[in-house]
C-alpha cells in the first residue's frame, strides 16, 4: 500500500507516494508537465506504478518542485532533474538495490536529461519529441523500453523512431495503434505492455 512520504531535493521538501513492497527492486515514476496540470496523480503515472507493483517492485511517484505540496518552483526541467536524483537516492536509503526510472511525457523528458548512472533500466512513455527539444546527441545506455501512441502528436512515432538510434539502438519500441497522448481507451493495453516488459526485464 502506498504511503505519503516527504524527502529533500536540494533545499526543497517534496511530497510523494511510496510503496515498499518486498524484495530489493524499485522504480521512480515521474509525471507530465506541471504547467499543463500534470502531477503524481496522473492516470498514466498511476498505471506505470501499478505495472511495476504487479511485478513485485517498490514504487515511488512524487510531485516535482512547485507541484502540489512540494516546495519550490517550476525550473524548466533543470531543477527537476535534481528531484529525480533525490528520489532515486530515497529508494536506496530504503534498501532498494536496483532502481528503474520511468516517466510519462514531460517526466520522460526530465528523466532523459538526468544522469541515469544509478538507474538499472529506463522506460519512457510518450517522450514529447514533438513538443520539447531533446539534446541532439543524447545517449541513454539505460534506456530499455519506449512506448507511444499511433495518434500521439506530442510524441509522434515516426519522430521517436528516428531518434532511437541516438538514444539507444537496442531499446525496445512499441506503438499502440489507436492511442493518443492520453491513451484514451488504451490504458489497459499500455499497462499490459509495461507489465510484460518489466516481468521480462
Amino acid at each position: 500500500m502506498e504511503e505519503k512520504i516527504r524527502f529533500l531535493s536540494e533545499e526543497y521538501e517534496l511530497e510523494g507516494l511510496f510503496d515498499k513492497n518486498e524484495g530489493n527492486k524499485g522504480a521512480v515514476i515521474t509525471h507530465p508537465h506541471s504547467l499543463y496540470g500534470g502531477d503524481m496523480h496522473n492516470h498514466i503515472v498511476e498505471s506505470v506504478a501499478l505495472a511495476y507493483r504487479k511485478n513485485g517492485y517498490a514504487t515511488l511517484r512524487f510531485n516535482f518542485r512547485g507541484v502540489g505540496r512540494s516546495q519550490g518552483h517550476y525550473d524548466k526541467g533543470i531543477g527537476e532533474q535534481e528531484d529525480v536524483i533525490s528520489a532515486i537516492s530515497y529508494l536506496f536509503e530504503k534498501g532498494i538495490r536496483h532502481a528503474d526510472l520511468a516517466g510519462y511525457s514531460f517526466g520522460a523528458w526530465v528523466n532523459a536529461h538526468t544522469d541515469c548512472k544509478n538507474a538499472s533500466n529506463m522506460i519512457m512513455v510518450s517522450p514529447p519529441a514533438g513538443f520539447m527539444d531533446f539534446k541532439p546527441a543524447l545517449s541513454m545506455p539505460c534506456l530499455k523500453f519506449v512506448v507511444t501512441g499511433g495518434s500521439d502528436e506530442i510524441a509522434p512515432p515516426d519522430l521517436i523512431r528516428k531518434m532511437l538510434p541516438v538514444w539507444n539502438s537496442e531499446a525496445r519500441f512499441e506503438v499502440i495503434k489507436d492511442a493518443d497522448h492520453f491513451y484514451s481507451g488504451c490504458v489497459e493495453k499500455l499497462e499490459s505492455l509495461l507489465s510484460d516488459f518489466i516481468s521480462e526485464a
